[in-house]
């Protein structure tokens, strides 16, 4: 990595932050209010890009009164639903800034330290991430999100820093090669890890939501969890090695207990027990392989069909906005 030199910047220098959504009314203006207060401690511009990812409790009439109000907020309504990763890709794509950050809208991500993110970035770096700490959800929960940064930190091709969420900074030109990726089944850390340039993490406390009612159920982080596995690592198809492996151990097993006691003792065997014994494994292992090869066969599927990853139904604040889906 080339000597870092501190970043050239003005009081013309604009900061993007990404703020995805999904039925968050009851704390958006709070929300704006506390990103407003921390970067105009700053001497830059800021531009706050709300994606609305198809809110039902009035999130869409609350964003629109923000934007009448504060002419530094853009709003775009997705057509639907389509989940957090495309509602964070949709910022990107539409985002300006010169540095770019992106942030839950639940103030589990406290915006005070979006200033430790611009200093960072200002020093010299490209991607700035934030590590959580003293995350405040049950036990439970916690253990999960531990081992699971870990386990994908170990099958991943390219290193994700550990603990490291949504919550961080690129630079505007590592955000426009991450807008630009065509990767369908996205997990932003992964991506933001895989562009590579000058990377660090700025310890930060994870705060509790605002009401302790998450908007992605765990089926939904499940989901996740897959498409950062199986987007960042081929490890679930080497398995197929590992399963020929123990199926040739098996198999030669069985066969030397056969043939011993057919040409040495001359006992009669039953057959059965072998033959159920023998068929269940290997049907279990037979199962296991098609599963793994149906969720790479499913994502190749939408890859080919390459339908956009989010639709704008309206935009609010964006004079000049690109069409979806053009790196802005």
């Amino acid at each position: 990595m080339s000597e870092l030199q501190r970043r050239a910047v003005s009081d013309r220098t604009l900061v993007s932050v990404i703020l995805p959504l999904y039925n968050e009314s009851a704390v958006l203006v709070r929300l704006f209010d506390a990103v407003r207060d921390a970067l105009e401690s700053t001497p830059y511009r800021f531009e706050a890009v709300f994606v609305d990812d198809g809110s039902t409790d009035g999130s869409a009439a609350a964003l629109d009164a923000l934007a009448e109000r504060d002419g530094r907020v853009r709003v775009l309504h997705l057509s639907r639903n389509f989940g957090q990763q495309a509602a964070v890709h949709a910022g990107f794509v539409h985002a300006r800034g010169d540095a770019v950050i992106v942030m839950d809208s639940d103030l589990q991500d406290d915006p005070a330290h979006l200033i430790d993110l611009i200093e960072k970035w200002t020093e010299g770096f490209d991607v700035v991430y934030a590590i959580r700490a003293g995350r405040k959800e049950h036990a439970l929960k916690r253990a999960a999100f531990f081992a699971f940064y870990r386990f994908l930190n170990l099958v991943s091709r390219t290193p994700v820093p550990q603990d490291a969420g949504n919550f961080g900074l690129v630079d505007r030109e590592v955000a426009r090669h991450i807008a630009s990726l065509a990767d369908r089944d996205r997990y932003y850390p992964g991506l933001r890890s895989w562009v590579g340039f000058r990377q660090t993490g700025v310890p930060v406390e994870r705060n509790p939501r605002h009401d302790d009612h998450p908007r992605v159920a765990f089926a939904g982080l499940v989901r996740l969890a897959k498409a950062a596995v199986f987007s960042s690592s081929v490890l679930p198809l080497s398995i197929f090695y590992v399963i020929a492996a123990v199926s040739l151990v098996i198999g030669a097993g069985l066969t030397t207990f056969v043939l011993y006691h057919k040409l040495i003792t001359g006992y009669a065997i039953p057959g059965w027990a072998s033959y159920v014994v023998t068929a269940s494994v290997f049907g279990a292992f037979n199962a296991l392989g098609v599963g793994i090869l149906g969720e790479y066969v499913v994502r190749i599927y939408d890859q080919v069909r390459g339908r956009p990853l989010f639709l704008v139904a309206r935009r609010v604040g964006f004079e000049d906005a690109p069409r979806a889906g053009e790196p802005h």
